[in-house]
């Protein structure tokens, strides 16, 4: 699987704990889009769009985003056709994420995901598949997500 990754600075220092976390793991590829050092920075609108484009483009299967709060590279993954992107702050929501909406990206803060939190988040979300768990709801999530992509083809022309 090939993760992409990308941070502002308010994110960057759980950025390269993620980043070394997952590059610790067998059978992961890790895209690091940066920032590459905290003297380098760039806005988290600037950063989002890179994970985005590498999911779009196939170099990447998923991605992680990692800003203050996670709340504006939510916003700005999101403007991406193709992108279903969820701020997750635990590990129920990192699991859900994938579980009922099927993200194919996370977003996090780094001023409120302590790094070991982080790990443990995106090691639910790698975990999970859609629908899994919650078997008993595979139609309602399924036709769920078909509309959200019949909405997301009216929108985004």
């Amino acid at each position: 699987m090939k993760i992409a990754i990308a941070s502002d600075l308010s994110g960057f220092p759980l950025k390269e704990e993620i980043v070394a976390h997952l590059r610790a793991k067998e059978g992961i590829e890790v895209l690091d889009l940066g920032i590459p050092a905290a003297d380098k920075p760039s806005p988290y609108f600037a950063q989002a769009p890179l994970v985005c484009k590498a999911i779009q483009r196939g170099e990447a299967d998923r991605g992680i985003l990692i800003c203050g709060t996670g709340q504006g590279m939510a916003i700005v993954a999101n403007k991406h056709k193709g992108i279903y992107a969820c701020v997750v702050d635990d590990i129920f929501s990192g699991e859900r994420a994938k579980i009922v909406n099927d993200a194919n990206v996370i977003t996090m803060g780094g001023w409120i995901t302590a790094p070991f939190v982080g790990k443990e988040i995106v090691d639910g979300w790698l975990a999970m598949q859609f629908t899994q768990k919650m078997e008993f709801k595979k139609d309602f999530l399924t036709n769920a997500l078909s509309q959200v992509k019949a909405i997301e083809s009216e929108n985004f022309k």
